[in-house]
C-alpha cells in the first residue's frame, strides 16, 4: 500500500505541475491545448499537486 501511494503521489504530482505550467502558459505542450494560458487550470494543478504531496506524505507515516 505504501508503494502505491507513493507511486499515485508522484503521478499526481507531475500532473498537477504540468497543468500549472499550462495554466500559465510556461508550458505551451502540446500546441493545441486548450489549457494554454488558461489561469483556471493552474488553479486546478495546484489541488492536484497538494494532493499528490499528501499521498506522498501518507506513504511515510
Amino acid at each position: 500500500m505504501r508503494r502505491f501511494l507513493l507511486i499515485a503521489g508522484l503521478f499526481a504530482t507531475a500532473i498537477g505541475l504540468l497543468w500549472i505550467g499550462q495554466g500559465t502558459g510556461a508550458v505551451a505542450w502540446p500546441r493545441s491545448s486548450f489549457m494554454v494560458n488558461q489561469l483556471h487550470w493552474a488553479g486546478y494543478g495546484a489541488a492536484m499537486a497538494g494532493f499528490g504531496l499528501v499521498l506522498i506524505w501518507q506513504s511515510n507515516r
